[in-house]
């Protein structure tokens, strides 16, 4: 990089640095908090570092809204206070320790407009000796229960195992932990650090006394540990992920990486809002969108010549699109089978049974994002290799970096065949059957086929294969419209207002704006997300914006 470029960069940050400084010197002068109303407690520890992602964004805009709103806001912040954590554990090198001195620079500069009630590492004697030579299947289940400590919930077992477990899938990109003794160090550091949380949490609670805390995603360990001591102690949970359109969030109180969306029974889709779903769904069918901040595909193929000439030798086709192993989703989705790749083990046996059937496999594009650490270490393509699909003769598979028309390809399908991949909620508006082996958000409408056990699933699959023709029921198509409707313009909270892109892939930076658009009374997004938290309205954008 040359002089002139890093003397550009450094501008840019010194701009950015200072519009935070500024509006959070505004917010603090601005806020006038109601003695006689309880604070809100905002923590979330795992979604990022250095950086300002998407989700760190959410909260602080957030926090800055309920205290324009003359709400007490205390944030409950990490000071080194976790050995390992999710966001900062390296996985080649899992002795590394976080880097802890530049997230704490960064949590001072984010919080510094509200009181923060810090917590700092302290290791536990009794519970280190206690699972120091545990094995792995023996500490992903472990539960404790402390003796002679001052939590109120002292005499009830923290499953302490459970709630770390998903944090240490996802941070070593796998779902099959090896039982080796890096993984187990990592583990037992975790549920070291998790239980630390358990208590710095708990003694805030008594200060605090909150009248709800709002958590990041409830699902990485920090938070997760934090919505149990929390619940434990009756106290409402809000949580909050990234939602599906730019710059947007969920917010509920239910579990916010399952996405539940409440769908009146007497919606239905005016003759505007349908002509704005079919402009999503043409450019969504194009490649040209983004999840997370990220876009997935810098390019789109269509279906070349060799595949058509293939495809034609063969009865019928069914298209397999899979999920990211270690996805927060995959948690909620397994229900019939115990995994994902437990799934794709009973669709290869059908595929060596089905020579008249050409089977299009799928990986999910953030599989192998390029230029991250965010690559699954454990994949379909690994999955692929180790069953030697691609010598079988009615299969092909196609690579997560395989920019290929997954559209075109459910529009070949006979049905589509999903784990719990949102495209299946795409291939129903399409009018192609969807046989759904996890459970989805959008499973809890009739909008796929989804088989309640590994035997009706099979069972299922055998029909689809030998009809000649598979109904589709009316109902799940209106379903799927309403349900991606709702997903995508009345539980996503448009903050576009606030944020923009940052240069650095799936971060963000906020715009310039006055601190009085924070105010509920100027923002859309901020009213529904206040009114939500204190008085328990939906999390819903209202009807009059949505055309």
């Amino acid at each position: 990089m040359n002089f002139v470029n890093r003397m550009k960069i450094g501008y840019l940050r010194a701009q950015r640095d200072w519009r935070l400084l500024n509006l959070t010197k505004k917010v603090a002068a601005k806020s006038h908090p109601r003695s006689v109303q309880k604070p809100v407690l905002m923590f979330n520890a795992s979604t990022r570092l250095g950086g300002f992602s998407q989700n760190a964004a959410f909260s602080l805009l957030t926090s800055w809204g309920l205290q324009l709103a003359g709400v007490p806001v205390v944030h409950f912040a990490c000071r080194a206070g976790m050995s390992r954590c999710v966001l900062g554990t390296n996985p080649d090198d899992y002795a590394a320790a976080p880097p802890c001195k530049v997230c704490i620079a960064q949590s001072k500069k984010l919080y510094s407009s509200a009181p923060v009630r810090w917590f700092d590492y302290q290791s536990n004697n009794e519970l280190f000796n206690v699972i120091k030579d545990l094995s792995l299947e023996t500490l992903s289940t472990f539960e404790f229960k402390p003796d002679g400590t001052n939590l109120s919930f002292n005499g009830v077992s923290i499953p302490l195992g459970d709630l770390v477990l998903s944090s240490l899938r996802w941070a070593l990109r796998r779902y099959h932990l090896q039982d080796d003794e890096p993984t187990r160090y990592l583990l037992r550091e975790y549920v070291l650090s998790a239980y630390r949380v358990a208590e710095a949490f708990d003694q805030v609670l008594d200060e605090v006394e909150p009248k709800v805390a709002v958590i990041f995603n409830g699902l990485q360990f920090p938070e997760a540990i934090a919505k149990w001591v929390a619940k434990r102690r009756g106290i409402r949970v809000i949580t909050y992920e990234v939602s599906f359109t730019p710059f947007s969030a969920f917010f509920t109180d239910g579990e916010a990486t399952a996405y539940p969306i409440k769908i009146s029974e007497t919606f239905k889709l005016s003759p505007e809002q349908d002509a704005k779903l079919d402009n999503y769904l043409r450019q969504r069918f194009k490649g040209d969108f983004t999840m997370a901040g990220i876009r997935f595909w810098p390019e789109i193929n269509g279906l070349n010549d060799d595949f058509l000439s293939r495809a034609g030798q063969f009865k019928q086709i069914v298209p397999v699109f899979t999920n990211v192993i270690f996805d927060t989703s995959q948690k909620h989705a397994n229900v019939v089978f115990p995994h994902m790749f437990a799934w794709l083990d009973s669709i290869l046996e059908v595929i060596r049974k089905h020579q008249e059937t050409l089977f299009v496999i799928r990986a999910h594009p953030d599989e192998k994002r390029p230029g991250t650490r965010k690559q699954a270490r454990e994949s379909v393509s690994d999955w692929v290799d180790k069953n030697k699909v691609s010598d079988l003769n009615n299969v092909i598979f196609y690579d997560s970096n395989e920019y290929i028309n997954s559209y075109e390809l459910i529009k070949k399908g006979k049905f589509i065949a999903i784990y719990n991949s949102s495209i299946g909620l795409e291939a129903t508006i399409l009018g192609v059957p969807v046989l759904c082996g996890g459970k989805a958000r959008f499973t809890q409408y009739p909008i796929v086929f989804f088989p309640k056990s590994i035997e009706a699933y099979s069972r299922k699959m055998e029909q689809f294969l030998d009809k000649d023709t598979i109904s589709l029921p009316e109902e799940f198509v209106d379903n799927a419209r309403k349900f991606l409707y709702h997903q995508l313009f009345k539980v996503s909270l448009p903050f576009g207002e606030f944020l923009e892109a940052h240069p650095t892939p799936g971060y963000v930076q906020l715009k310039r704006f006055s601190w009085k658009k924070l105010r509920p009374e100027h923002s859309e997004t901020i009213k529904v997300i206040t009114e939500g938290i204190l008085n328990r309205k939906p999390f819903v954008m209202p009807d009059r914006l949505e055309d």
